[in-house]
């Protein structure tokens, strides 16, 4: 099978294209290396790949015996107000646009990839996919826009709602990255708020299984929330984080973040039932990991 992946040079889509080439398939990498963060790192990403670099907002996307695009490319970050907003609005609702087009006068198949931030802080947890949407981020209102817009095309797509992945690769802006980063480093950590907002925090390989799973047999139109068994607060992943590094951390609080929720944790039960997938990897080992990928960085420089 021939599929595109775009943003296949970030942290999700490197991960999802190299288990689609392990299993046999081929991949179209799709990437526009913005600077959003350093584009060295993305390039080491996907290294392996043979990388079509293309701004979706405004380059065609071919689709020609191809069985169906990951759609993962956009601006990520939940704290997105500002100057910067008018980069959501290109890089996610734009490009997510033109992408449907292709896809829709293809006749190709879509998942796309959404996020928890949809919810904002919601109305109840575990929270299922039939909570009303109320994002209180830019973030999370063009994610939210962007499966409006699976609604208005005539297009096969599945949503998937990505619940804080985390694992090697991740972006340097990123929570367990950034606490990776200063523990190996020895630096000050910066933590916003009190630090008890808790998540469900989703292993890469978890949520690469469930949207290969989504592409292969998902009915059209589903929405699925995509979210690990373990929920912890930034304080209690600190600890387990510092246990396995064998470290401590030097923590200092600042002021909560705008657009920052309180918690989020998933509940599966709907992505369970219809294609048999649930999370596997427990938090310690998927922290023990990434530890282990942060460490070899540097030793490998």
């Amino acid at each position: 099978m021939r599929f595109v992946v775009t943003g296949a040079a970030g942290f999700i889509g490197s991960h999802l294209s190299d288990a689609l080439v392990a299993r046999g398939d081929e991949v179209v990498a799709v990437d526009c290396l913005t600077d959003y963060y350093d584009p060295a790192e993305k390039e080491e990403n996907a290294r392996g790949l043979d990388l079509v670099r293309l701004d979706l907002a405004e380059g065609d996307l071919a689709l020609d015996g191809v069985h169906g695009v990951f759609h993962l490319a956009g601006q990520p970050g939940v704290r997105s107000f500002g100057d910067a907003f008018p980069l959501y609005l290109r890089r996610n609702v734009l490009a997510t646009q033109r992408v449907l087009e292709s896809a829709s006068r293809s006749g190709v198949r879509v998942v796309l990839a959404s996020s928890s931030s949809v919810y904002g802080n919601a109305e109840r947890y575990p929270t299922p996919e039939t909570a009303t949407p109320e994002p209180i981020s830019p973030y999370g209102i063009t994610k939210l826009a962007c499966e409006q817009l699976v609604r208005a095309y005539d297009v096969d797509a599945v949503t998937l709602r990505y619940f804080t992945v985390y694992g090697p690769r991740q972006r340097p802006d990123m929570f367990f990255r950034r606490v990776c980063d200063a523990l190996r480093d020895g630096s000050p950590f910066e933590i916003y708020g009190s630090g008890e907002q808790s998540r469900s925090f989703t292993e890469v390989g978890d949520a690469v299984a469930a949207t290969i799973a989504a592409m292969d047999g998902a009915p059209i139109g589903a929405l699925y929330n995509v979210g690990g068994g373990d929920e912890a607060s930034m304080l209690e992943a600190i600890v387990l984080l510092e246990e396995i590094a064998d470290r401590s951390l030097d923590i200092r609080h600042v002021d909560r973040a705008r657009g920052d929720v309180a918690r989020t944790k998933a509940d599966v039960s709907r992505i369970r039932d219809a294609l048999g997938w649930e999370p596997s990897v427990p938090l310690a080992d998927g922290l023990t990991r990434m530890w282990s990928w942060a460490s070899a960085r540097v030793a490998a420089r």
